[in-house]
């Protein structure tokens, strides 16, 4: 009996052990899950004030460029613009050979200038080095 009693104590502490144990875990599931939703709720936040930004911008873009822009925008998997930099597309990553550039150059800044290996808009910038 005394024999028993004993192994029921040591389960007994085992178990109130392991219950601290469990305690301890699921504290940290729990924080790690509200900061999971906060992270969420800052990125939701934030892709709102985007959408919001994007519509003011895309008022002030003609119909047919932004007509052009969503077209590749869908066929290149949600980017339909790269920033020309340095003799490289930053959509395809591939530098414009010379006679690209030249072309580029040569184009009014009001001209649609597009990548020829991603056909993505080339959007020229001071720092394009043109």
């Amino acid at each position: 009996m005394l024999e028993v009693m004993e192994r029921r104590e040591s389960a007994q502490e085992r178990v109130a052990e392991l219950t601290e144990r469990v305690g301890a875990v699921q504290g940290k599931a729990d924080d790690a899950t509200a900061r999971r939703d906060a992270a969420q709720g800052a990125l939701d936040d934030e892709a709102a004030s985007v959408a919001k930004e994007r519509e003011v911008v895309a008022g002030s873009v003609p119909a047919d460029l932004m007509k052009l822009y969503e077209k590749i925008r869908g066929q290149q998997g949600g980017v339909g613009a790269a920033k020309l930099f340095q003799r490289r597309c930053e959509g395809c990553r591939l530098e414009l050979n010379i006679t690209e550039l030249n072309e580029v150059r040569a184009a009014a800044p009001e001209t649609v200038v597009r990548c020829e290996n991603c056909r993505r808009i080339l959007v020229r910038t001071s720092e394009s080095g043109l």
